[in-house]
């Protein structure tokens, strides 16, 4: 299966290296660029790509902006969307995360991390450039969780597969981590999703922090 991507940025030479970077990969397309906000939304709805890589500062509206548009709570049939960016700020990642983003990727993390996180998030995961990851979790740590919110009943199990989707994880890897078949771990994803009233991986995980289920340490 081929997956069809959507580039959006305001230069054309990094449109044309990104392109050339996925196009580079046998299963990967790009179906379509563009150069600000607007234009990608407008594209986005219309073509339906699977994936859409978006960087954070373009002309008419910015990439949380094109993010939360395409991806954010109350989307009906939302896409996937990676944030793509030279910009390395805590505002932006957890901006971008909680808009519903299935990644954050630095422009230099090179192009093996860039493929990557387009397959993982086709396929439902999420993926963070690792040289920002342990910071974006001290951040989304700090708030101390309000003492009159009550967690909701989570199985022992599913309290296991959300710290293992906290700390980066894929379907496969919890699934041998945890000795149990990958149509196991989906249903336990589905069922999480379900009784926290989430609707990816992402926000899994920024729950996970801002409730204290996984420790930064």
């Amino acid at each position: 299966m081929t997956i069809r991507v959507l580039i959006a940025d305001d230069q054309a030479m990094v449109r044309s290296g990104l392109k050339l970077i996925l196009e580079d990969q046998p299963d990967i397309d790009v179906v379509a660029e563009a150069s600000d906000g607007v234009d990608a939304i407008a594209r986005a709805r219309r073509l339906r790509p699977d994936v859409c890589l978006v960087d954070i500062r373009m002309p008419r509206l910015d990439g949380i902006e094109v993010t939360r548009a395409l991806a954010g709570p109350g989307v009906p049939n939302p896409l996937r969307v990676i944030v793509v960016t030279t910009f390395d700020l805590d505002e932006y990642v957890y901006g971008a995360l909680r808009g519903g983003a299935a990644g954050f990727i630095l422009k230099d993390a090179g192009p093996a991390l860039l493929v990557e996180a387009v397959r993982a998030a086709h396929n439902g995961d999420a993926l963070v450039s690792p040289s920002i990851t342990v910071r974006l979790l001290r951040h989304l740590t700090a708030p101390a969780p309000r003492p009159d919110r009550s967690l909701p009943a989570l199985s022992e199990r599913e309290i296991e597969v959300v710290r293992k989707i906290a700390r980066g994880r894929t379907n496969l890897e919890i699934g041998a981590e945890l000795f149990i078949t990958l149509s196991t771990v989906k249903s336990h994803v589905s069922t999480i999703q379900t009784k926290l009233g989430l609707r990816n991986r992402t926000e899994i995980a920024v729950w996970a922090y801002e409730n204290r289920i996984v420790e930064t340490a």
